[in-house]
């Protein structure tokens, strides 16, 4: 079973007021190298890449208030690693929380990382040394991503993940070739405000056998914090590289979780549930699919917060067909989407009250980088949910 890890973050971020994401839905392109899936061109990617960082750290408007920046499943290339977190930390604003996955590795590899951020990964180099110990596995692909944080006193703290369940792609009869399963999750419980947040990698979310549930366990571990300490889980940052970023397996799991069919679920009632896809633009040896397969990244809350339809030609809101919720669902093109989280509901439980607020969407352009999306070429209409 997968093991969750508390760890506990100086963030200070401010009482009695709604946090701000940023999610960064760009294309992915990657292709098979020996038994790894890596990015085609990694000086593009990663000069893309270095303009939402950058963007970032220059703070115009209100991005200056921004809280946590999502980047997609398996989006940077490996080498960039360094120069990305050198940025985060010399860049960045304190009280940041940066989550992006990158390019495939191989176990060995994926070890000495651990090994290297031993400080903040103790536990979750533990729990792989079991692994190791067991058998030859060394070589296995690790399909990873990090969670790059910022603390209120300028430190960088540094995490890692594996994907613990793969997609048909990432099985083999091979074993070599098989992905490794990652063994934990981390709890971050920031503090002093006291706002409690995880990571997932895409398919985690859902993963389930006749033993366990990866999102029972996290209900679970949330209901036990609420029940000894009054705290609850307030978000759940999922990325992705999702040809099928709706699928009906997602609206079932949300029912669950929102919808509290089997149990009380304190601990989670108040969780805001954001999927960051990367675009339609994208492209992966392999996966053949049709028009906005992927793209249409989505923010669900409860549906105690009585958010209305609405549908503009960027962002529509709705019920995720008829699900005990509200979502907040995005286009499938390339863009940056900056939006609010919302407050508990018991904080502020007016029906005439938005939870939810879209404050800019951005898109690319080659001669002038991340700019506002209006009317131009580049805009394309929401996909049909």
């Amino acid at each position: 079973m997968i093991q969750i890890i508390e760890k506990h973050l100086q963030l200070e971020f401010p009482l009695g007021h709604h946090l701000h994401c940023l999610i960064a839905q760009i294309p992915n392109r990657l292709e098979r190298r020996a038994h790894l899936f890596s990015v085609s061109n990694p000086e593009e990617q990663w000069l893309m890449v270095k303009g939402i960082l950058e963007l970032v750290a220059a703070g115009e408007g209100n991005m200056k208030r921004l809280h946590f920046l999502m980047l997609p499943e398996s989006s940077l290339p490996l080498s960039r690693f360094d120069e990305m977190l050198a940025i985060i930390e010399g860049g960045f604003r304190c009280n940041t929380v940066t989550m992006f996955g990158l390019e495939q590795l191989t176990l060995a590899e994926y070890r000495r990382m651990l090994i290297r951020f031993h400080a903040d990964n103790a536990e979750a180099l533990e729990l792989l040394e079991r692994d190791v110990d067991s058998g030859d596995i060394l070589s296995m692909p690790v399909n990873w991503c990090c969670i790059a944080v910022k603390e209120a006193t300028g430190k960088l703290r540094v995490f890692l993940e594996a994907k613990t369940h793969p997609f048909r792609g990432e099985e083999f009869l091979d074993k070599d070739h098989d992905l490794y399963r990652g063994r934990h999750f981390y709890f971050f419980r920031g503090e002093p405000a006291c706002f409690n947040f995880m990571t997932l990698i895409c398919l985690d979310y859902l993963y389930r056998d006749l033993y366990s549930s990866n999102i029972r366990q996290i209900i679970d571990h949330a209901n036990r914090l609420f029940f000894t300490k009054r705290q609850s889980l307030d978000a759940i940052f999922v990325i992705q590289c999702n040809p099928k970023p709706e699928h009906s397996s997602y609206r079932d799991v949300l029912s669950g979780y929102y919808g509290e069919y089997l149990e009380d679920t304190p601990g989670v009632r108040d969780t805001v549930t954001v999927f960051g896809n990367c675009s339609d633009q994208s492209e992966i040896e392999g996966v053949n699919c049709g028009d906005h397969c992927y793209g249409v990244s989505f923010v669900v809350i409860s549906g105690r917060h009585k958010m209305l339809k609405y549908r503009e030609r960027e962002f529509a809101s709705d019920d995720f067909h008829g699900a005990p919720v509200c979502r907040l669902r995005f286009g499938s093109g390339t863009r940056l989407f900056y939006f609010n989280l919302p407050l508990h509901h018991e904080l502020d439980p007016r029906s005439s009250r938005v939870p939810l607020k879209v404050h800019s969407v951005l898109h690319w352009t080659d001669a002038a980088g991340w700019v506002k999306a209006g009317n131009g070429e580049d805009q394309k209409t929401l996909p049909e949910g």
